[in-house]
């Protein structure tokens, strides 16, 4: 037992200790970044892809992968730019309209046992075709209080940073501690004895999608209000972008091994991650590959980590 929690430990110092050497280099870098305002700026997108991170981590703590993720927060984007700041009550009918359509999906999947990579990519394209129809150009405006909400400066630390730990904590809260995150970690470690148990494997998934579909509604509300309009195609990368942090924070794609803390740092991780290029002098067209090798540098690292463990538990 006390391996398995300095293990669990060691997990999660591997994300950190890579936004701390990335948040290093950039201060080397670009010493004026070491302020209130340059942390605002680094971080400034933080937010939303930090909330579409948790939303993916959900996911796939019950051994589904959503990639419909992106197309969903553009979608999400497209609804708070328009209803949701001229008629309020029909913007919030269709958002917990699209969240109840993301626990219908979870249903779906495992009642026919489909594939959750060809239902939700399927999905991507409805997400996208309604995006589309609300906002065949970029347009729209952010709801007064959501701009207020993304923009409003805490005494200590930028809006990103506080607003991330406290995503960090609720998140670990809902997935680590509540009885509904341990339901579906075990799910995704091990269905057959959670239907055993007598819990209810299509209840505790229309759960999981319905909460990663509110996270991810939360994601596009945010990005809105930084951006201060929308755009159907304004969060297409947050598919990838959500899997990477998922996976630079420790989580796994089976087993239910998932890491809200950790999900967070890889989010921050990956919004610096193009600053520090940025300062780099790295061509835009460079800097995806160069995210890239970031995230493999980083599972090569954790594939160390868990031949090393497998080593002990032999011993």
């Amino acid at each position: 037992m006390t391996f398995r929690l300095s293990s669990d430990a060691m997990r999660l110092a591997i994300p950190a200790l890579s936004l701390t050497l990335l948040l290093a280099a950039v201060f080397w870098l670009q010493p004026r970044a070491m302020s209130y305002v340059g942390l605002n700026l680094l971080f400034n997108l933080a937010v939303p892809i930090a909330l579409a991170t948790i939303a993916q981590m959900i996911v796939m703590a019950v051994n589904d992968l959503d990639l419909s993720m992106g197309a969903f927060v553009s979608f999400v984007a497209c609804v708070t730019a328009t209803f949701l700041r001229d008629a309020p009550l029909i913007g919030v009918l269709i958002l917990a309209g699209a969240i109840a359509t993301y626990a219908a999906l979870g249903v779906v999947i495992y009642l026919r046992n489909l594939p959750s990579i060809v239902v939700t990519l399927g999905m991507s394209f409805v997400w996208g075709g309604l995006a589309v129809l609300l906002l065949p150009a970029p347009g729209g405006q952010a709801p007064d209080w959501v701009r207020w909400l993304m923009t409003v400066k805490p005494p200590l630390a930028p809006m990103a940073i506080v607003a991330s730990i406290v995503i960090a904590l609720v998140a670990h809260l809902l997935v680590m501690r509540s009885s509904l995150g341990v339901l579906m970690r075990g799910i995704g470690g091990n269905q057959r004895s959670v239907e055993r148990a007598g819990w209810s494997i299509v209840g505790a998934r229309a759960a999981a999608y319905g909460l990663a579909g509110l996270f991810a509604v939360l994601a596009g509300i945010a990005l809105v209000g930084l951006t201060t309009s929308a755009d159907a195609n304004i969060a297409l990368r947050y598919t990838l972008l959500s899997i990477a942090g998922v996976i630079l924070g420790g989580g796994e794609f089976i087993g239910g091994r998932v890491s809200p803390i950790g999900a967070v740092i890889g989010a921050l991780t990956l919004t610096l991650a193009g600053s520090f290029l940025s300062f780099l002098r790295i061509s835009p067209d460079w800097q995806i590959g160069a995210q890239g090798a970031i995230l493999i540098i980083v599972l090569a690292l954790r594939l160390m980590l868990n031949r090393l463990e497998k080593r002990e538990k032999r011993r």
